[in-house]
C-alpha cells in the first residue's frame, strides 16, 4: 500500500499484484465489514456507499441524470466549461498516450464532458455506463473517483476493486475537486479514467496540477471581472461619507481601505437594502445593473454629508404603496404610487416625458407630470431629483427583493417571497410593462428549476392559482403520500375542463 493514503498505487508496485490485494480486500468488507487491509480514504467511501445502498455486485449501473440532448447546454453553462482550453491543454497529450479519457464532472458528479480515445469512450459507456449525462456521484455509482473526490473535497485515484461496484472493477481513475476563486465552492471534478492496466501514480499528480491551472486560469478571469466592476462603478464611491463597493457574493472590492466594513465578506440581501456590517456599521446597498454589483454606504452621514433617509416600499399585491420614511408611514395616492414604483425601478431616473409616457401613454403631458411631481417633491422633501426625476434617497423595495432573488438564480424563495402582481389595478403603461415583466420572469424561473417546492408556492399566488402548465408539473413532482398531490390533481383537472 502506497504512503500516500489518496494514492492506489506506487511505481515500484505491479498492477496485477495490487489488484488481487484491492480484489481480497473488497470481498473481505463483503463478507465481515472487515477494512483492515484497506486505505482510510476508500474506507470511508465504502462505508458511505454501503449506507446508500449501492449495489456492489454490478447488476446496476451509473444512472442517467441527464438526457444526452441536455448535456451540452448544461456543459455550456458550467462555470467549468470556460476552462476547457486549459484542460485540454493540460491533459490532452497525457490522456493520449496513456490511453485515458479526460473528464469533467459538476458538483453532483453529472458527467458533462468527456474526451479521449474513441474505443475507450465505447467501452466506457457500454461497460459501466461511463458517459456523459450519466451521474457519478458516491449515492448513485459507489466509489469512484469522481464520486469520492466529490464526497471526501480532495483529490484520490481508485483503482480496480476500489470501486464498491463490481462492474467498474477493470477500470482506473483518479480525479481532483476545483473550487470557485470567488466563493470557494465546489464546483465539479477534472478525472482521467482508464482500463486498470493504465493505472500510474503519476495521473494523480496531473489532474491535481490541472484542477489547480484551472483554478488559476478562473481566478485571473474573477480579477479582470472585479476591474470592470471598478472601472464602472467606482465614481459612486465619492461624494462624502463612507462607501464600499461588493461583488453579488459579498467580496468588498473597492472603497475599503480602513477596514470600516469590518470584512472582507459581506452577506448582501437579495435586492440590496439596509444592513447592519460585521463593524456593527448600519449600512444601505444599493444593487448597480442585474446585481452585477452594490453599492454600499454608512448609513451614518459624516460631518460633511448629510444622512440619505431610508425609504420602504411595497407595492406587490396592493393597489396603493405602503411606504415608510425612516419607520414613518406616508400616505400616497394612486398617482404617486406609480410613480414611485416607476423610479425605484429606474435609479438612473427618468425624464419628465418618459414618465408622461408611463402614466399616460401617448397621450400623456410632460406639464402634467411637473404638476404631479411638484405635489410628490412636498410629501417626501429634497429627495427627488429633476431633470432627470430620479429618486436620491435609499430605496428598499419588495420588487427589488423578487428581482434580486431572481438575479440569483433563486426562483423558490422568489416565488415564496412574491406577494402578487405589482399595482395590479394600474392601468399606467409604464407600471403594466414592469408588472407583466416581473410576474413573467419569475413564472419562467419557477416553471425551468425542477423545484417542486417552487412550483408550490408559485401556484399559491393569484398568478399561478390558475396556471395550468404548473399544476400539471406539480403533479408530476409530488410523491403519491402528499396530501398536496389531491389538490393539485383537482386543479389539473378543473383547469382542463375550464379551457375545453
Amino acid at each position: 500500500m502506497p504512503g500516500n493514503p489518496w494514492l492506489a498505487i506506487d511505481a515500484a508496485t505491479r498492477p496485477a499484484e495490487r489488484a488481487r490485494e484491492v480484489r481480497e480486500a473488497w470481498e473481505a468488507f463483503l463478507g465481515d465489514g472487515d477494512l483492515e487491509a484497506v486505505r482510510v480514504p476508500i474506507a470511508h467511501s465504502w462505508q458511505r456507499s454501503y449506507r446508500a445502498g449501492v449495489d456492489p455486485s454490478g447488476d446496476h449501473l451509473a444512472p442517467i441524470v441527464a438526457e444526452t440532448s441536455e448535456v451540452p447546454a448544461l456543459w455550456q453553462l458550467h462555470p467549468l466549461s470556460i476552462a476547457a482550453p486549459v484542460i485540454s491543454q493540460c491533459l490532452g497529450s497525457i490522456a493520449e498516450a496513456a490511453n485515458q479519457l479526460i473528464v469533467v464532472s459538476d458538483a453532483d458528479g453529472l458527467l458533462l464532458w468527456i474526451e479521449g480515445p474513441a474505443k475507450v469512450r465505447v467501452a466506457a459507456a457500454d461497460s459501466m455506463n461511463f458517459a456523459e449525462g450519466a451521474g457519478w456521484g458516491e449515492p448513485h455509482a459507489g466509489t469512484n473517483a469522481v464520486g469520492t473526490a466529490l464526497a471526501a473535497d480532495h483529490a484520490v485515484q481508485v483503482f480496480a476493486a476500489e470501486h464498491f461496484n463490481e462492474v467498474v472493477q477493470e477500470w482506473t481513475c483518479a480525479a481532483a475537486p476545483v473550487h470557485d476563486p470567488d466563493t470557494d465552492a465546489l464546483l465539479g471534478v477534472i478525472d482521467l479514467t482508464g482500463r486498470k492496466d493504465t493505472v500510474h501514480p503519476s495521473s494523480l499528480a496531473c489532474a491535481v496540477a490541472t484542477a489547480q491551472a484551472v483554478e488559476a486560469h478562473l481566478r485571473c478571469l474573477l480579477q479582470e471581472r472585479d476591474a470592470r466592476l471598478r472601472s464602472r462603478f467606482e465614481e459612486r464611491l465619492g461624494g462624502g461619507g463612507q462607501h464600499a463597493l461588493v461583488t453579488p457574493s459579498g467580496r468588498v472590492i473597492a472603497g475599503d481601505e480602513d477596514g470600516w466594513t469590518g470584512a472582507e465578506r459581506l452577506v448582501v440581501p437579495a435586492g440590496g437594502g439596509e444592513m447592519v456590517l460585521p463593524s456593527g456599521v448600519p449600512a444601505f446597498a444599493e444593487p448597480v445593473g442585474h446585481e452585477e454589483a452594490f453599492v454600499l454606504r454608512a448609513a451614518e452621514g459624516g460631518h460633511a454629508t448629510q444622512r440619505r433617509p431610508l425609504v420602504k416600499l411595497h407595492v406587490l399585491g396592493r393597489d396603493h404603496a405602503d411606504v415608510t420614511i425612516d419607520g414613518h408611514a406616508v400616505h400616497l395616492g394612486r398617482r404617486h404610487t406609480e410613480i414611485l414604483a416607476l423610479l425605484s425601478a429606474r435609479p438612473a431616473g427618468m425624464t419628465a416625458e418618459e414618465l408622461a409616457c408611463d402614466l399616460y401613454g401617448d397621450s400623456g403631458q410632460p406639464g402634467t407630470v411637473r404638476v404631479t411631481m411638484h405635489r410628490l417633491r412636498k410629501l417626501l422633501g429634497q429627495w427627488i431629483a429633476t431633470e432627470p426625476y430620479r429618486l436620491t434617497l435609499d430605496v428598499e423595495s419588495d420588487v427589488a427583493r423578487i428581482r434580486g432573488l431572481l438575479d440569483r438564480g433563486d426562483a423558490r424563495a422568489a416565488a415564496e417571497a412574491y406577494g402578487g402582481l405589482l399595482l395590479p389595478h394600474s392601468e399606467a403603461p409604464g407600471v403594466a410593462r414592469e408588472r407583466e415583466d416581473l410576474d413573467r420572469w419569475l413564472r419562467q424561473a419557477v416553471l425551468t428549476c425542477e423545484d417542486g417546492r417552487a412550483l408550490w408556492a408559485w401556484t399559491q399566488t393569484p398568478s399561478g392559482e390558475d396556471d395550468a402548465l404548473a399544476w400539471k408539473r406539480l403533479l408530476g413532482q409530488l410523491d403519491y403520500s402528499d396530501p398536496r398531490r389531491s389538490l393539485a390533481a383537482a386543479r389539473v383537472s378543473a383547469l382542463r375542463a375550464a379551457a375545453a
